[in-house]
């Protein structure tokens, strides 16, 4: 069965929240793209088919900037959700009027809408999107919303796997070559064997079968190993609902080229194998 699209409008008030939401889409895979004109959506739908998939998640900002192309906003939204080779979700985002105005002078922004007024530029910008509202499937208001309760709340209106939700690199690195800056999480595993002093271990690296078989016959190593997997599985939901998207591994060894190479794809195996999506970089093992 061929994968459908996934497509997604993200409208409604200015000042509402659109860009934090885009930047949220950004963060769950999506290809977004701010401001697109209601008539111009199948052009890109028909453009983005031709990528083989590697484009199958679209994200479009639609709004009042639009202008005069908005009214043709609801026909085009009928009749995307018959073509049973697109699925199409419709987010309106809405504040309470004292918000809005709160956020307009925080920022210092000026209102797409240009009345005298900016209570008259608000409440023209409801009646315009009146009809869009209605058609939405998800009317959210965010007057109340941090950002990480507001991602939490979009991954699960999409039904988007929270295991996705973040993206987790495990990043190993030699102590002599300091510690990356990226880090979140530095674990130190110096306390294992170094193979570096076995004769026929001494070239190869930490992705060699032997050097793991050498790591892992040590028992400290095995009790390291269900420790650090238990602690990561029990941290990684708590990062999540924080709103935090992405998480950085740190491993480290004396040079960076068989203990930490070795425990790093073994953690990097383990969390695939739950499910998670997983990054694997060797920061120094060709130093």
């Amino acid at each position: 069965m061929e994968e459908k699209l996934n497509f997604v409008i993200i409208t409604g008030l200015s000042g509402a929240g659109k860009t934090k939401t885009i930047g949220i889409m950004e963060d769950l895979g999506y290809f977004c793209i701010d401001n697109l004109p209601p008539n111009l959506i199948k052009d890109f739908l028909k453009i983005s088919e031709r990528t083989e998939g590697k484009i199958n998640k679209i994200c479009a900002v639609i709004d009042v900037r639009s202008g005069e192309f908005l009214k043709d906003l609801p026909s085009i939204v009928e009749e995307l959700r018959k073509d049973e080779k697109i699925s199409l979700k419709v987010i309106f985002l809405e504040a309470s009027y004292e918000v809005l105005v709160r956020r307009f002078s925080e920022t210092r922004r000026k209102h797409p809408i240009d009345e005298k007024e900016l209570k008259g530029s608000i409440e023209r910008e409801l009646m315009i999107l009146r009809s869009i509202k209605k058609i939405s499937d998800h009317v959210i208001d965010t007057s109340n919303f941090e950002l990480k309760n507001l991602k939490q709340l979009i991954i699960s209106l999409l039904s988007y796997p929270k295991l996705e939700a973040m993206k987790i690199l495990i990043l190993t690195f030699g102590y002599k070559y300091g510690i990356p800056i990226q880090s979140d999480i530095v674990l130190d595993v110096r306390f294992i064997p170094n193979p570096f002093y076995e004769e026929e271990l001494v070239d190869s690296n930490g992705s060699s079968e032997k050097v793991k078989d050498y790591v892992l016959k040590f028992n400290e190593t095995k009790e390291f190993l269900r420790r650090l997997e238990d602690f990561i599985l029990y941290l990684i939901p708590y990062y999540i609902r924080e709103g935090k998207s992405y998480l950085t591994v740190a491993l480290g060894c004396t040079g960076g080229k068989h203990r930490s190479v070795a425990i790093g794809e073994i953690l990097a195996s383990f969390l695939k194998g739950k499910g998670y999506s997983i990054e694997l970089e060797h920061r120094d093992v060709k130093k």
